[in-house]
């Protein structure tokens, strides 16, 4: 038992440098975590998998792994249900699940390093130490996002690998067996982890010695196609499509020899010296380690991988790299187990010198990623609060002035809308929206304001920049003829409008009063919040 606890002092070290890091962005959670939160809901209360009950079943997430995960916590009540140690519970759930994946990240790394080194605890806390210091992998891996548990089945993955080569079993049968689920989990978490499918093939063709041992790879492929094919025969029953529709609206094109231009962007985030060193550490080790050659293989080939998902994958506009997460890890978990025995192989002086090459490398980066860090924490991407309070809670308000009933409205921000609307949401990016997915990955603004005005007709509409500019909404006549600005900015194109055919009297006068007294506090105490929280639950009906 004594010799197990380097081995959690070293993972539970490396997770708290992680969450202390993840102290800094408060209670951020992104928006998009709320779309899946939303449906997380619906699926529990029985309204199916929808944005909203009675919405027409769109497949708006594209994480389905994430979505049981946060179904079982809200079957248990320990998500969307009210405050844990007085903080909300959609915030404490999915950070939890996310620092938890980290440590299952790092007992990942401990389980496969622990065959090649009596330093495994170091090479794990290491590696802690690394993933802790990149803001983009803490960011995302605390955002509510599906990012830490695409992150841990890739951890794991590897960490199967490189034991079944370093124990001479990478062609048995059961470790196929166990890379082909690992990488179904890792499709199955995000859509562009069905590349992983082609990790374990890739290292048995790397040792193949005789034919019959493909069987392995056959095994792999079968348990990979299981689970994934079944999910892709239910969506396309569900939802009528083969690919998720997030896909469809963010118009993601097959690979291309142009995407490899891509690799210098986590190469330059990191910063070149820092990835040169690291280069420079995997380099020695296969020169001095003899026992680390083989085994390496099994993690570089996830590495490889992880970075041609990256590139191959759309940027996301101010995502903090939010699709590099398994590269952060793999590159990590690679570097901190060669610089260790590196370190280990030289002599005294040698390891004086690398030591100061190492950190020489680090000082430029060091900086840099710090003030990455801590811009972040002062202007986090999109966060779900902000949503909750000027769109989800304030068209409530609206509604309630004039007396709506009934209606809808159309925006490009549907997570903590849809939690906490009692309108229809209509989402004028097509995330959760086929018709308007559609259009939009074909191009055809016209056809989406075609569909808006003459079709959906919504009761209220919200644009900004840049999908203002993009869908050209607020620049189609019939936004004048049809609906009147509730507010406004100085550029005419950031706002929102209502349909005059849902006013009567002085309906509109009330409106814009209460617009005036309320858009603006609101906007004001979510500035100075940004990292905040927005009450203990979010529900329908709210009002600012």
């Amino acid at each position: 038992m004594a010799a197990r606890w380097p081995a959690v002092a070293a993972v539970a070290g490396g997770t708290a440098l992680i969450g202390l890091h993840g102290w800094a962005y408060g209670n951020w959670i992104n928006d998009d975590a709320g779309i899946t939160f939303a449906y997380a809901r619906d699926l529990v209360e029985g309204a199916g998998p929808v944005l909203q009950p009675g919405a027409e079943p769109v497949e708006g997430f594209s994480n389905p792994a994430w979505l049981v995960l946060l179904v079982l916590g809200k079957v248990l009540r320990l998500f969307d249900t009210g405050a844990i140690f007085g903080v909300p519970d959609y915030v404490v759930f999915p950070k939890a699940l996310g620092l938890l994946c980290c440590a299952g990240i790092l007992a990942a790394c401990h389980f496969a390093v622990k065959r090649l080194t009596r330093w495994a605890w170091l090479v794990t806390l290491f590696a802690g130490g690394l993933l802790a210091a990149i803001p983009s992998f803490v960011v995302w891996c605390l955002s509510g996002l599906e990012n830490p548990l695409y992150a841990l089945a890739v951890a794991w993955l590897a960490a199967l690998l490189l034991s079944a080569v370093a124990d001479g079993r990478v062609h048995a049968v059961r470790i196929g067996l166990i890379a082909g689920l690992l990488a179904a989990l890792a499709a199955l978490t995000r859509p562009d982890g069905m590349i992983f499918a082609a990790a374990y093939p890739l290292v048995a063709l790397v040792f193949l010695r005789r034919v019959r041992a493909l069987a392995g790879v056959g095994v792999s492929l079968l348990a990979f196609a299981a689970p994934y094919g079944g999910y892709l025969l239910w969506r396309h029953a569900e939802f009528g499509r083969w690919v998720a529709n997030t896909a469809v609206a963010k118009n993601q094109q097959p690979p291309s020899v142009a995407d490899l231009a891509r690799v210098a962007e986590p190469v330059e985030y990191l910063g070149w010296p820092v990835v040169l060193a690291g280069l420079l550490a995997v380099g020695l080790a296969f020169w001095l380690v003899p026992a680390l050659r083989r085994p390496l293989v099994g993690w570089l080939v996830p590495l490889v991988l992880a970075l041609a998902a990256y590139c191959v994958l759309n940027p996301e506009p101010g995502g903090e790299f939010r699709f590099a997460t398994p590269l952060w890890t793999m590159a990590a978990l690679v570097a901190a187990v060669c610089a260790v025995e590196v370190m280990r192989a030289l002599s005294v002086r040698w390891r004086a010198v690398l030591g100061a090459v190492l950190v020489a490398a680090t000082l430029p980066s060091a900086p840099a990623l710090a003030d990455s860090g801590r811009g972040f924490a002062s202007g986090p991407v999109v966060p779900l609060c902000q949503i909750v309070e000027r769109y989800g809670r304030l068209f409530n308000g609206y509604a309630d002035v004039i007396g709506l009933r009934e209606g809808s409205v159309l925006l490009p921000d549907i997570g903590g809308t849809a939690l906490t609307s009692r309108l229809r949401v209509v989402d004028s990016v097509g995330l959760a929206d086929a018709r308007i997915a559609d259009l939009v990955s074909s191009g055809d603004f016209a056809g989406l304001r075609d569909h808006v005005f003459d079709e959906l007709r919504p009761t209220f509409i919200h644009s900004h920049v840049p999908w203002s500019g993009l869908t050209g909404i607020t620049a189609d006549p019939r936004l004048a003829r049809d609906y009147v600005a509730v507010v406004l900015d100085g550029t005419g194109r950031n706002g929102d409008w209502v349909r005059l055919d849902a006013l009567d009297g002085d309906d509109l006068v009330r409106l814009r009063a209460y617009a005036r007294a309320t858009v603006p506090a609101v906007e004001q105490a979510r500035a100075g919040q940004v990292t905040g929280r927005c009450g203990d639950v979010l529900r329908p009906g709210q009002v600012p």
